[in-house]
């Protein structure tokens, strides 16, 4: 599914259960996350329907880096040369995208959530089985306007992963959340605003804190590495999955 402006100047591509963005202005595209291997065809369709060009890709952003976040992050530095800017403490990350930290085993969560079963044959379908890594070409650091279409400001979110970025675009008064805070959380299959399942959480206690970083934005509009948007305003959403817990 692709939508365009779900906030002015970005635009949404789901695939598979997971989220991409593509931010937009006069000097070209940004990609915000690489979702997973088989979004290459519906990442070329946006842009195309953009009235854009491959070569109006400039930049690639990883809120983190998981593998269904780097899906095709190599492909995309090998076609267009384009840099690929994550947080220092997600560097090695990238380079490994299946060697992250979680707190719990992955593999009891289909027998604790079923429902969850068909979002996760989903993204096997997508190609999860199947991710390169990357490799990290620029930093990004919290507070950060990055040099980049969409002029993201950085928002240091750690807990998901060490390094985790959400990205602030006052302009657009929209929070591209990454896996800080999402709407679907792929492991149980629950929706509604939620931290990820300690499953692929490095540290819940972290990510329960870091909503306040989220929260202090002020943003309209949340829009997740997994699920829909939220429209609420990010300070409900924080909300919300504080009294929700984590799974």
């Amino acid at each position: 599914m692709f939508l365009k402006n779900v906030a002015p100047g970005i635009h949404l591509i789901q695939s598979h259960n997971v989220n991409c963005y593509l931010l937009e202005d006069d000097q070209g595209l940004t990609l915000v996350d690489a979702g997973l291997p088989r979004v290459w065809n519906e990442l070329g369709h946006a842009i195309r329907e953009l009235g854009r060009a491959p070569a109006d890709l400039k930049a690639l952003v990883l809120t983190h880096a998981h593998f269904d976040h780097v899906g095709v992050a190599a492909k995309l530095v090998e076609r267009l040369d384009i840099p690929v800017y994550a947080h220092h403490q997600e560097v090695t990350l990238a380079a490994h995208p299946y060697r992250y930290a979680h707190e719990n085993p992955a593999a009891a969560y289909p027998l604790r959530h079923p429902r969850a079963i068909p979002v996760l044959l989903s993204m096997v379908f997508g190609g999860a089985a199947a991710v390169k890594g990357v490799t990290v070409s620029q930093p990004l650091e919290a507070g950060q306007e990055v040099p980049v279409p969409g002029r993201p400001r950085v928002v240091l979110s750690a807990g998901h992963t060490y390094g985790h970025c959400a990205l602030h675009m006052p302009q657009s008064d929209a929070l591209i959340t990454g896996d800080a805070l999402v709407t679907l959380d792929p492991y149980t299959a629950l929706t509604g605003p939620r931290i990820v399942a300690k499953a692929a959480t490095a540290d819940s206690a972290m990510a329960m804190e870091s909503l306040r970083a989220l929260a202090q934005t002020g943003a309209t509009v949340v829009l997740p590495g997994h699920g829909d948007p939220w429209l609420r305003g990010v300070e409900q959403a924080a909300d919300e999955a504080r009294r929700r817990g984590v799974a």
